[in-house]
């Protein structure tokens, strides 16, 4: 391999800070949510520490949190980004905080909001502002795991005793249901059924009015349409028919064709009661009495129904480590790794790459690594993450298990290009990030006998989901390849990347 496309063992993370010679790096954080019908910011300092070649978060400490705004939107159903714009420069100023006091964030658009017409344009917007933000656009499969991550719910199962827990989080526009066992998310699923499916104003005149609105309206022999009055009786009506559907869809198994319909992710499997359920987004809020606040929506009646339905169910009911503030991602943190000796990056002007996220397939590395089942590993991997459409480049992280002889590595490497075969046929590179030592082989097996011509192949490095990172260009002065890892960390997270692998 020419000597240029060998990589080098600095720290390096961004102009003017060495890492090398810093034991504890301080940062200050925001994490920022729009969703379909509630915006909101929290604000952190991020202490990490160095724990032999990487950095971890040793503390978290929460300096504001935001009041919570009803979404705005214009007269046109689109976001209102000057409304927005105005909200969150109120919440820096009532944080005593600018901009360029910013160290890392992370903006994230959910529910209806990420198919609003300038979902993207907003997202790109307050990018632009810090030039520090992971941005990310969490699709339904995304949003119910960040939900069942920043809810609690993952860590609650895997603590002792081993407790199935499913979690509801409830929004404006969709519910989202992770089903937890072992530490880990099983099955995930999403219904459109939210308390702003219908909104009205202080008159009850509806203002509001989403297509699943009009489907459970219809379904109780109501037609709703903007500017008529929705009664009180009415709205506990819609709620109910709300959860009865919610609840069937909860149970899994076999459900009926118009309740299907209104899946967005495949409805859960048959499979025994979970034994904890716990409730998050805004709805939380009502489900566990915290406020009875109204907000001229249906998240009052549809949490009291859906609560009567769950105690009934005989399923143990446990409060959330976090509610409406689920997903609010607190904080992203900066960690720096180094890339091994052995790196292959073809071309060299490739670098650098930003914000691009990581998936971790389940690979199978058999005796024998079936290339298939490397593919299909991958594939659903980025359809954990909604990334199976292709727009985005992903960062491939694994480890190598076993002998590299020619056909394990064929075999490997046909299985990666034919799971992100979406992905490359964008004209995106292909990034691949190994634990161990292998990364030049991998990449220059792909570049030479696969044909893959824009690739980068580092190894050394250990990702986690949820990791965002940043590969920068090689450095003239030594060959190194700096590699910013921007970890999401949710608000219920202990102590460090121990925390997450103990969740």
């Amino acid at each position: 391999m020419p000597e240029d496309e060998q990589g080098g063992r600095v720290f390096f993370s961004n102009t003017g800070r060495s890492m090398e010679v810093e034991d504890e790096i301080e940062l200050t954080s925001v994490g920022i949510d729009i969703g379909s019908s509630t915006s909101h910011l929290a604000f952190s300092k991020i202490v990490l520490e160095r724990l032999d070649t990487r950095y971890i978060v040793v503390e978290r400490t929460l300096l504001h949190q935001s009041d919570v705004l009803l979404t705005p939107y214009s007269a046109d159903d689109t976001i209102d980004a000057v409304a927005l714009g105005a909200f969150i420069r109120a919440q820096y100023a009532a944080a005593g905080l600018t901009p360029e006091q910013i160290d890392t964030g992370a903006l994230i658009l959910t529910g209806v909001a990420v198919r609003r017409s300038n979902a993207r344009a907003i997202g790109d917007l307050f990018s632009a502002e810090s030039g520090r933000f992971v941005v990310v656009s969490a699709g339904d499969g995304l949003e119910t795991t960040l939900a069942a991550f920043g809810s609690g719910a993952v860590a609650r199962s895997g603590r002792g005793g081993g407790a199935r827990v499913l979690n509801i989080d409830i929004g404006g526009g969709t519910s989202k249901l992770a089903l937890c066992q072992g530490g880990a998310i099983a099955h995930i699923s999403a219904i459109d059924i939210g308390a702003r499916v219908v909104a009205v104003d202080s008159q009850r005149r509806v203002i509001r009015l989403e297509e699943a609105g009009r489907h459970f309206a219809r379904q109780i022999g109501l037609t709703l349409e903007i500017g008529e009055t929705l009664t009180t009786g009415d709205a506990e009506r819609l709620a109910a028919a709300m959860a009865d559907h919610l609840f069937a869809a909860l149970q899994g198994g076999d459900l009926p064709p118009d309740l299907v319909a209104l899946h967005r992710l495949p409805p859960l499997p048959a499979g025994p009661r979970p034994d904890v359920v716990a409730v998050s987004g805004g709805v939380a809020e009502y489900f566990y009495a915290e406020t009875t606040e109204d907000f001229g929506d249906l998240g009052l009646p549809l949490a009291r129904a859906i609560r009567a339905r769950i105690e009934g169910w005989g399923a143990r009911i446990e409060q959330p480590d976090q509610g409406i503030r689920a997903t609010v991602v607190g904080a992203s943190q900066y960690t720096v790794q180094v890339s091994g000796s052995t790196i292959f990056v073809r071309p060299i002007g490739l670098l650098p790459l930003r914000n691009l996220p990581v998936i971790k397939p389940d690979l199978p590395f058999d005796q024998t690594i079936d290339a298939d089942a490397v593919a299909a590993a991958v594939r659903l991997a980025l359809t954990r993450l909604d990334l199976q459409d292709g727009h985005s480049p992903v960062a491939i992280c694994y480890r190598w298990r076993g002998s590299a002889t020619y056909h394990r590595l064929d075999a490997f490497c046909r299985g990666i290009t034919e799971g992100l075969a979406d992905v490359l046929a964008q004209g995106h590179p292909l990034v691949l990030v190994a634990e161990g030592d292998i990364g030049g082989l991998v990449g220059l097996h792909c570049h030479e006998t696969l044909g893959v011509q824009r690739l980068v192949s580092i190894d050394g490095i250990g990702l986690e989901e949820f990791d965002f990172i940043d590969i920068g260009a090689i450095l003239a002065t030594s060959g190194a390849v700096p590699v910013v890892i921007k970890s999401l960390v949710f608000p219920t997270q202990g102590l460090g990347r121990s925390a997450l692998e103990r969740a």
